[in-house]
């Protein structure tokens, strides 16, 4: 993404992405609101082990993925929350074989005392 950010919720999705490009879940849930709740296509998380649960899963089947966020349109920036949508990119290698696709994506941030922004819902 980029290295200057007007509002720190643009920080905090910048933070997201490389922890979600660790995939390591441990970096990931320091991004986390304790109350996220995510809406995939097919199912929804609402508690910290469904969504660590969908993202290992994910992880294992999309080898060596790359996730990236495009066309992000800050409809609120505020002290306190903050909402964006935008298109997310992904790819990598299911069995064997390079894939990419791309999808839409809505983040809800929440300022949390001592962390900053973190994800309520995506």
């Amino acid at each position: 993404m980029k290295d200057h950010f007007s509002h720190p919720a643009e920080e905090a999705l910048d933070r997201y992405i490389k922890a979600t490009n660790t995939h390591r879940f441990s970096e990931v849930e320091k991004r986390l609101h304790p109350n996220a709740v995510y809406y995939f296509s097919d199912r929804t998380c609402s508690s910290m082990e469904e969504i660590q649960t969908y993202f290992e899963h994910a992880w294992s089947v999309v080898k060596e993925e790359v996730y990236g966020a495009i066309d992000v349109n800050w409809l609120q920036r505020g002290e306190q929350q903050a909402l964006c949508v935008y298109r997310f990119t992904y790819k990598g290698y299911v069995d064997g074989e390079f894939v990419k696709g791309h999808g839409r994506a809505t983040n809800a941030l929440s300022k949390r005392k001592g962390v900053g922004f973190s994800y309520m819902s995506i």
